[in-house]
């Protein structure tokens, strides 16, 4: 009887290990380093710890998995038989055939033990880990690297092996945990460097860069009621009006129907001979326009504009109805501030009503 006593025993000490182990492997691969460095170099010596962890994840894997596994063993080695034989002997007390009560209490004992792994070994720790990963993995790291050094010969030939299987695979190993931020993430750690005078951005590149996704085609485009046109049959020297009477430089063509064929850019006129600034503008001097639809991210756009050439772009609906106009410019502005064009008065905007040059 005490020697069951003493495998229950055995049981909690061997289900806090595996909890402990299965905390460390989860808290290492999951805190993140912009959490634990500032502890650091604050002196903080469980927050150094911490990081040579997380400098070192795939030895740090490598001595959670291993005492996993003796853990787990153990369990079953030394715990399960004494749970068995605890059950058993009530059980022949009863009348029961020894073969019968000896079956009942081995599958009792292995869904009793297997339960209690899988809930406080595993599942509990493992989730509280990556909840709390970024204070977890200062509690964790010092006895997990500590066991690592103990263990050093061990872990090494287990690591290298596995290290070399990788390879044969194709894959490159890694030793370091590789943190991501989201753009919330990241905009607070540029908020608090510009507090502490580590970053400077008065011209708002860094802000515009992380809020660039958060706009679409539709939240930059101009109406169509907004954007000046000028008609197929445009001259040079209207052209040239239009440009002193509205400061832009880019005109979207439009045929007698109404319809957008492309865009006439200023320079493109101005390298036509002076013989012919009375004659209609020639076709090949109208650009194409690119097409968005409305809920293209501002970025794709911008990517597809540099890989297209096309300074303009229609914005379609599902439909196939033009709802816009996106200018290359407006889409800039978005990350780095107003721009304004060569041509353009610093006070004027930058569409105006539908009109004919």
């Amino acid at each position: 009887m005490t020697g069951d006593l003493f495998g229950l025993v055995w049981l909690v000490v061997l289900l806090a290990g595996n909890a402990f182990f299965v905390a460390a492997e989860f808290a290492v691969l999951s805190a993140r380093r912009s959490q634990i460095e500032p502890k650091a170099e604050a002196g903080s010596k469980r927050a150094r710890t911490a990081l040579y962890s997380m400098e070192h994840v795939s030895q740090m894997l490598a001595i959670s998995q291993l005492g996993i596994t003796v853990c787990s063993l153990l369990i079953l080695l030394v715990s399960e038989p004494a749970i068995h034989h605890l059950l058993t002997d009530p059980m022949v007390a009863l009348g029961i055939p020894y073969a019968a009560a000896s079956a009942a209490a081995f599958v009792v004992a292995l869904l009793f033990v297997s339960f209690l792994h899988v809930t406080f070994g595993e599942m509990v720790p493992k989730n509280t880990a990556v909840s709390i990963a970024d204070k977890a993995v200062l509690f964790v790291a010092p006895p997990l690297v500590f066991l690592y050094r103990v263990f050093l010969p061990i872990i090494w030939v287990l690591n290298t092996f596995a290290n070399l299987m990788l390879r044969a695979m194709r894959v490159t190993p890694r030793d370091e945990v590789v943190s991501t931020f989201t753009l919330e993430e990241m905009g607070s750690i540029v908020a608090e460097s510009k507090r502490g005078g580590t970053v400077r951005d008065e011209s708002g590149v860094i802000a515009g860069a992380l809020e660039f996704s958060d706009y679409t085609a539709s939240t930059v485009m101009i109406p169509l009621e907004e954007v000046v046109t000028v008609p197929v049959d445009v001259t040079p020297k209207q052209v040239e009006k239009a440009v002193g009477r509205t400061g832009f430089s880019r005109f979207v063509v439009v045929d007698e129907e109404g319809a957008f064929t492309g865009y006439v850019h200023l320079k493109d006129i101005m390298g036509l001979p002076e013989s012919r600034s009375a004659d209609p503008i020639p076709v090949t001097a109208v650009r194409s326009l690119g097409n968005m639809s409305p809920a293209d991210e501002v970025d794709d756009c911008l990517a597809q504009m540099q890989r297209t050439g096309s300074h303009v772009a229609r914005v379609i609906d599902q439909g196939g109805q033009t709802v816009g106009v996106l200018f290359l410019e407006d889409v800039l502005e978005v990350l780095v501030g107003e721009i304004h064009d060569a041509t353009q008065s610093r006070d004027s905007r930058r569409h105006h009503t539908v009109e004919d040059a």
